[in-house]
């Protein structure tokens, strides 16, 4: 019989945590896009399966080795692409004391430390964000999941009041569901729609103004076209603008015609903390609604990967979610088993890093990260208009801010590519009202106004040589 890998594990452990030690120290100076490609990292790694063990030390070094090109800085402070913020220290260590610990964090029965750090910080997120203390939580991969978590409480409540048990007879021969979302919407509303049987096609897309914003006076109107059962799904946030839906008028057109309201708020439900009422006032009406979604893995600095559904109807929510199985043990009276809360049953567990997050900052740091975030997005855009030929497009409402150059699709995108490929920054692109145009988030804890600067440079020298390249 072949002999089985050394067990030592505290020999790859040490050598993983100096690679991380490297990795993490020379995060700010390290080119912040990668330096090679797909096929070059997978050559790399594409070695012949080995007949036999291998020693964990080497495979650790050699997985360090083979991939170093192909990482993404998303950690960066200068790494504005997408929506990504870095990871907050207390998170990072408890996120490695999670793998560590191999918790299931499906039941408190199985792991009871797994079961209760998600409890509390599931109270403490209800807490921050002014939502009702007792709606539920779950906590998924990220606010797809969260989105399908809180969709599939909403269509059993809605069906239900109609006398139809979905989760019993499924949806055929069901009481058609409407759905209505903005015309801005995030793809992520779309996928979980698809996910849960309703089908894109099933989506009345409801207008929305310049800014992204779902316009009240025609939910209003698609409301009054129909009856029967109703989802209505807000956004806390446009992907591109930051802007939101006015939740007061839309949480009272769903009240008025029964609809159920869920909130897409992945980045701007963290709004609620601000020190400035401004910004406060974005999320003003938020707690009317029946259901919201969020990320750890943006605003809060967590690891890949936490979002986080919250429910006000905690029977509807259990409802969706929640199986039994003879050999399954669950939790006594007052005890949280995750699974009940969410679709997955076996799962790691990411309360820890949540719980260390939110411990770490306490509502003070929490109010200072996004706070400061707000002003870097300002600073950007206010000296990103002050470029020759660079446009600011929306609104800095909040942490996103949109570019075009020289109002030109082709300038705009080859100024986004040369941004990435310079190294110094990482900023995305994006289509907004049928142009090209750059996206900036600014979502990382470390991000100081150097780093806006410096950033602000490398785009300007971009913009120049964009040009030039147009011109030859």
């Amino acid at each position: 019989m072949a002999a089985g890998p050394p067990r030592d594990a505290g020999a790859a452990a040490t050598r993983a945590f100096e690679h991380i030690t490297d990795y993490l120290t020379g995060l700010s100076t390290r080119p912040i896009a990668p330096t090679a490609g797909y096929g070059k990292i997978r050559a790399q790694l594409d070695v012949p399966l080995p007949a036999g063990p291998t020693d964990p030390v080497e495979v650790v070094d050699a997985l360090a080795a083979g991939t170093a090109d192909g990482l993404t800085g998303t950690g960066s402070p200068r790494f504005f692409g997408y929506v990504i913020g870095g990871i907050l220290p207390a998170a990072l260590a408890a996120d490695l004391m999670a793998v560590a610990w191999d918790q299931n964090a499906g039941l408190a029965s199985l792991s009871p430390a797994a079961a209760a750090a998600e409890s509390v910080a599931g109270a403490w997120v209800r807490e921050l964000l002014g939502l009702p203390a007792s709606a539920s939580v779950g906590i998924t991969t990220g606010t797809q999941m969260a989105h399908v978590t809180a969709l599939a409480a909403a269509r059993h409540r809605v069906l239900a009041r109609y006398g139809w048990d979905v989760e019993a007879d499924g949806l055929h021969g069901a009481p058609p569901v409407r759905v209505f979302a903005g015309a801005a919407r995030h793809t992520t509303v779309d996928a979980a729609l698809r996910l849960l049987g309703f089908g894109t096609r099933r989506l009345a897309v409801v207008e929305a103004d310049e800014t992204g914003r779902m316009r009240p006076d025609a939910l209003r109107a698609a409301l009054a076209g129909g009856h029967g059962p109703a989802i209505v799904i807000a956004q806390a946030g446009e992907i591109n603008t930051g802007a939101f839906d006015p939740m007061p008028e839309i949480c009272a057109l769903g009240r008025e015609h029964g609809a159920w309201v869920h909130v897409d708020g992945a980045f701007g439900l963290w709004a609620a903390v601000s020190a400035s009422p401004r910004r406060r006032a974005l999320v003003a009406g938020i707690d009317q609604a029946d259901s919201w979604a969020t990320d750890g893995h943006k605003w809060l600095n967590l690891a890949y990967d936490c979002g986080i559904a919250i429910v006000a109807d905690s029977d509807a929510h259990r409802a969706a979610m929640s199986t039994r199985a003879d050999y399954v043990v669950h939790g006594g009276e007052g005890e949280h088993d995750p699974l009940e809360w969410t679709p997955e049953f076996s799962r790691r567990a990411r309360g820890f890093a949540l719980y260390a997050a939110l411990r770490s900052l306490g509502r003070a740091g929490l109010t200072d990260l996004v706070d400061r975030c707000c002003g870097h997005a300002r600073h950007f855009a206010a000296a990103l208009a002050g470029l020759d030929g660079v446009a600011v497009l929306n609104e800095v409402e909040l942490n996103q801010v949109l570019v075009r150059v020289d109002d030109d699709d082709a300038i705009t995108g080859a100024t986004t590519d040369l941004v990435v490929t310079g190294g110094v920054a990482f900023v995305s692109g994006t289509v907004w009202r049928g142009a090209v145009a750059m996206r900036v988030s600014v979502c990382n804890w470390m991000t100081t106004e150097a780093d806006v600067d410096q950033a602000v440079a490398a785009i300007a020298t971009a913009a120049i040589t964009a040009r030039a390249r147009a011109r030859a």
